[in-house]
């Protein structure tokens, strides 16, 4: 069991007193009676439910207690000056992650805000970060790519920044927990707070939890260079102490002269980083500078300068060791004069000068940016969603693994829209473009998976093998003992491959078919479509010469192998119909105008049929502008802006003689085609169609709809305005795909 700490408040009966760790807890003044009260009340759920066994076996090992690390947790946050709702969320969530607690409970018990930062976490929780420690590869990718794909991960998932902070809290309980584990555990925790969690800790501002999970990364992960370095630490440490004595005494008089009220210190160095600027710079631990540290806080920027100014009277600066972070700040918010001097006894000595604010600020980080009012007022919202927005650019620049800076500044803000993070079953982090589906999934596994798969599941749910991935998701592909791609895969229209590797791996796999199996398949395909489009009167021979082709059975191959598709001998058919008939459309009916316009300009009406249109001169609106449409007596459509004072009027004294309309593209000629759709009859059936038929701006000029209520079945004729062969095969095709639609065609 674990062991409760020294410095918890205990009772009598050796349990740990809530009421006075809470009271005990760094910032809370600032917090209600009532917020307070419902922090005890969690500590007390949580210490109830850890006292019943939970479904769910700990990651952190037999004999763990959930309260005690909620306490651990909570106690970092509070250090953070995070609000109430932030340390409720902490102490719960190991009970929740355990299956001790339910999600539903917290929130009925301590609300939704609560209950949904809990949820965050337990989903940053389902990255399960695998690195080998030797050089390999996941997927083609390196093992630092893999590190860098959980972090843009992160940003992808993370839509409240406390959310991050809870699970940097965790992660630093865990790593200080694993003491006393066995090698191999020590090593994993390291190494994933090492390559996600220090950084993300970095990118946030929060220094001294970025420092105490770098060193103890560093102790887990190089424990010979960690004793090494601790060890001269140490033997020095005496005589580097007497030596800062001196120096801040010195400075305090010299601040003291010009009336500056600052507050001097001496700085530690953390171990890591002393190792890291040994290796980047090539150099012994004799001349790591920075091992003798001076901080200044100062009230305001200029007294800033004004002290520096005092230092480097006092000691000559080392030249390219004076970085001003105050003018040009760190990309995550950090600010501060850092200078190096010979100092005392010719003895080099690092200085770093910063406000009260500034500190606070590299101390904190975005916590820095929270103080609790007590009330939810919109400056401060917008305050925080513009630092959530912050947040999302400044993960991305991952320096560390040694990207680009400017490359990363090009491509800012488009991790989010681009690209979709999934992981594999095994936790495996793999992107994807954003509307990849689970086949790209396969394929951008292996090939071999690609060809045998059958279907997926996603987040442990069948899914359609077209289903529009998302961030998070977990994707485990179902296959088949042989390799059987469909042709229906390659239809743009179905929408099952989303990415050119997978299409073209696809399309591979067909042509390496024997050409007798695929002269077969391209007939029944081209056949179907050409029976589905009422063009049975074509010159087939005619066609595959048009495609360049020796022969019909040579087309049918191409179109069975995947070399043509089905779009393009469509297109050669709709070229060859206009060569052979100029003045009749190849779709042959009336000819539709889709848009119409003003008279000698370049402005397209969309909405007003054939009337004539004129732009009104009270407003003068111009593409872009929302607009709206005034029938007039004689001369039309009048065409407003929407905020136009005379159309406000109008719309009062006379709305029957307002309509709807927009800018619109250059007009297209659509022909008017009847497709009949056979369907057993069930309800939403007719508002599924339109509702197809409107996502893809088809215009249906006339509906006509025969139900068979013996049969259950419902015949409809509609009359659609279509562009071309193209677009009809496509609709078709989506047609076909609705629940309990027998028969889409075009009527011959």
């Amino acid at each position: 069991m674990v062991k409760v700490r020294k410095d918890h408040p205990l009772t009598d009966d050796g349990a740990v007193d809530i009421q006075a760790w809470i009271g005990r807890l760094p910032h809370v003044q600032s917090h209600s009676d009532t917020a307070l009260a419902v922090l005890e009340r969690a500590c007390e759920a949580v210490r109830e439910a850890d006292s019943r066994p939970g479904d769910a076996e700990s990651s952190w090992g037999e004999g763990t207690s959930c309260f005690l690390i909620g306490l651990e947790m909570a106690e970092i946050l509070a250090d953070l000056q995070l609000d109430p709702d932030t340390l409720v969320a902490a102490v719960l969530y190991r009970a929740v992650r355990e299956q001790k607690l339910a999600l539903d409970q917290v929130k009925a018990d301590f609300g939704e805000t609560v209950a949904k930062l809990v949820k965050g976490v337990l989903r940053m929780a389902a990255i399960s970060y695998q690195r080998s420690d030797c050089e390999g590869r996941v997927f083609g990718q390196e093992s630092v790519e893999q590190a860098d794909n959980i972090r843009k991960m992160l940003v992808a998932m993370v839509d409240d920044v406390r959310v991050a902070l809870v699970k940097l809290a965790e992660r630093t309980c865990a790593i200080r927990a694993v003491k006393n584990a066995s090698a191999a555990r020590r090593r994993q925790v390291a190494r994933e707070v090492s390559d996600v969690y220090a950084p993300l800790a970095h990118r946030l501002g929060i220094g001294h939890i970025k420092w105490e999970l770098e060193d103890l990364a560093f102790r887990y992960l190089e424990p010979t260079e960690y004793k090494q370095i601790a060890k001269l630490l140490d033997e020095r440490r005496l005589a580097r102490q007497a030596y800062i004595d001196e120096v801040l005494t010195l400075l305090r008089s010299e601040l003291t002269k010009v009336n500056i009220d600052g507050e001097v210190t001496g700085r530690a160095k953390h171990i890591y980083s002393i190792w890291r600027k040994m290796k980047r710079k090539g150099i012994s631990f004799s001349q790591v500078y920075d091992i003798r540290a001076v901080r200044i806080l100062v009230p305001s920027v200029s007294d800033c300068y004004s002290v520096l100014g005092i230092v480097h009277t006092l000691w000559r600066n080392i030249p390219h060791e004076f970085d001003d972070y105050i003018a040009s700040p760190k990309e995550n918010g950090y600010r501060s004069l850092h200078t190096a001097v010979i100092g005392p006894e010719n003895k080099v000595l690092e200085i770093q000068i910063r406000t009260q604010a500034m500190h606070e600020e590299a101390e904190l980080g975005v916590c820095a940016h929270w103080r609790y009012k007590g009330t939810d007022t919109r400056s401060n919202q917008d305050s925080y969603e513009q630092k959530i927005a912050w947040l999302r650019q400044v993960l991305e620049w991952h320096d560390e693994l040694g990207t680009d800076s400017q490359q990363l500044q090009d491509d800012l803000g488009g991790v989010d829209q681009d690209r979709v993070y999934v992981f594999t079953p095994e936790g495996h982090v793999v992107d994807l473009p954003k509307g990849a589906t689970p086949l790209d999934f396969a394929y951008r596994i292996h090939t071999d998976i690609g060809h045998r798969c059958r279907g997926a599941k996603v987040n442990n749910r069948i899914v359609p093998l077209n289903y529009a991935l998302n961030n998070a998701d977990q994707v485990e592909v179902i296959t088949g003992k042989r390799e059987a791609p469909s042709r229906d895969w390659l239809s743009p229209a179905l929408g099952y491959v989303h990415t050119a590797r997978a299409r073209s791996r696809v399309q591979h796999w067909f042509k390496l078919q024997a050409r007798d199996q695929n002269i077969a398949e391209g007939q029944a395909l081209l056949d179907r479509e050409f029976r589905r489009l009422a063009l049975l009167d074509l010159d087939f021979q005619a066609l595959a010469k048009k495609l360049k082709m020796a022969s019909l059975d040579d087309l049918y191959a191409a179109v069975g192998a995947s070399d043509i598709g089905v779009g393009q001998v469509l297109a050669a058919a709709q070229r060859m119909l206009d060569a052979s008939n100029p003045k009749e459309p190849v779709i042959p009916f009336k000819s539709v105008p889709k848009n119409a316009r003003k008279k000698d300009s370049d402005f397209f009406i969309e909405g007003v049929g054939n009337l004539l249109t004129e732009i009104a001169n009270c407003c003068h609106p111009v593409p872009g502008d929302a607009i709206i449409g005034y029938i007039t007596i004689g001369r039309g459509v009048s065409i407003h802006r929407q905020d136009c004072n005379n159309v406000l009027q109008l719309q009062a004294d006379e709305p029957e003689r307002i309509i709807k309309v927009d800018w619109g593209q250059t007009p297209q000629s659509t022909y008017s085609v009847d497709i009949m759709i056979e369907a057993y009859d069930r309800h939403g059936l007719l508002r599924d169609i339109t509702t197809l038929l409107d996502s893809e701006r088809i215009n249906v000029s006339a509906m006509q709809t025969l139900s068979d209520k013996r049969k259950n079945t419902v015949d409809m004729q509609l009359t659609a305005e279509i562009r071309g062969f193209d677009e009809l095969s496509r609709i078709l095709t989506r047609l076909n795909q609705l629940p309990n639609v027998a028969s889409a065609r075009r009527k011959h």
